[in-house]
């Protein structure tokens, strides 16, 4: 009697735990080895882990992180499926899976094609982006419904496509949303990586996963684009652009002056172009710098004897005569007066 009864304990199961030693097990199938469960059996299930019975294909009770004593009283949705009414104390056969609920971090992304994106001022881009993101299970129920199956084993990999998949599909939306200038995408790398984790979430929920972070790493422009931007930049750098010019003008006559190699005619006419660059270059100086003194000293003609006076003169410094503005006559004798005066000096008519 002894032998058998250790020959059936020996098929019972009263101990069940999953340690986990690899860095990407997302599920996996616990080995019953063809042995039942005894009624009593005590379940461990580690911290980051779930474990989901399953009964001829039907999901049955899913246990948290804790030591749990499996009974009829704490497996209500098996005790339904096996119909085990008025309680059950012997053996049963059951699936068992232990889910990783773990972070799986640092996995990353990258658009292997470039993402169309509409900018206000260059328009449509193509743009290029790579970065990294972690995610764990958040629902364990729906990870095995819709993702997991009846795998024995269910790693990383087997989802990690998928997941790349919504990221690269959903950044074009999130990137035309957030509004973000392609000048100013580089320097809001955080809040983008937040508004696209955000709008992404929901498309992971539905595989009971969830993205805990999300980070983009660079956004590439296309290469013409980049070389508009090089551009507009030196020409900040250069600023006033005559300045510019004389500048360049001056340093290619001090070359072409210490060229020794140019020596005969061809140092003659090196000598004579850059004496008349020079020439031209002073000229253009000259002329600006008297433009402005002429501008400064703007004059007009006196309203009485006709020599040339200060624009802003109220009386002519050879006649002595009042200056007022053209176009203010009496409306009475038609005499010019002042703009603003109330009364005509000729005739003594009232203005207004």
């Amino acid at each position: 009697m002894g032998f058998i009864k250790n020959v059936i304990t020996s098929q019972l199961i009263d101990v069940i735990e999953w340690t986990d030693d690899s860095q990407n097990t997302m599920a996996h199938r616990y080995d019953m080895n063809g042995k039942e469960i005894m009624m009593g059996a005590q379940l461990t299930v580690r911290e980051s882990q779930a474990a989901i019975f399953v009964n001829e294909g039907q999901l049955a009770d899913v246990f948290q992180p804790g030591r749990h004593e499996l009974t009829t009283q704490n497996m209500p949705v098996m005790t339904a499926l096996k119909a085990w009414k008025f309680g059950f104390n012997s053996p049963f056969k059951s699936d068992l899976y232990f889910v990783n609920t773990k972070q799986f971090m640092n996995r990353k992304w990258g658009t292997s094609n470039p993402v169309m994106m509409r900018d206000v001022e260059f328009g449509m881009l193509r743009i290029r982006a790579f970065g990294s993101f972690s995610f764990r299970v958040s629902n364990p129920t729906t990870f095995m419904k819709e993702v997991f199956g009846t795998s024995s084993l269910f790693t990383v990999d087997g989802v990690e496509g998928q997941i790349k998949s919504i990221v690269i599909s959903g950044l074009s939306d999130a990137i035309a949303q957030s509004k973000i200038p392609a000048l100013d995408l580089a320097a809001n790398y955080t809040e983008l990586s937040q508004y696209v984790k955000k709008e992404l979430n929901p498309k992971a929920e539905a595989l009971g996963l969830a993205l805990t972070d999300f980070v983009i790493e660079n956004i590439s422009l296309p290469e013409e684009v980049e070389k508009m931007i090089d551009k507009r930049t030196s020409m900040g750098v250069v600023g006033d652009l005559g300045k510019y010019t004389q500048f360049q003008a001056a340093e290619a006559m001090r070359e072409a002056a210490n060229n020794p190699s140019g020596g005969g005619f061809a140092g003659m006419g090196v000598g004579m172009g850059a004496g008349q660059m020079m020439g031209q270059v002073f000229g253009q100086s000259m002329s600006q710098s008297q433009a402005q003194p002429q501008a400064a000293q703007a004059t007009t003609a006196c309203t009485s004897c006709g020599k040339p006076i200060a624009q802003d003169s109220k009386f002519c410094h050879e006649c002595g005569a009042q200056q007022v503005a053209a176009g203010a006559f009496c409306t009475g004798c038609g005499t010019q007066i002042a703009v603003g005066s109330k009364f005509c000096p000729g005739c003594g008519k009232q203005q207004g």
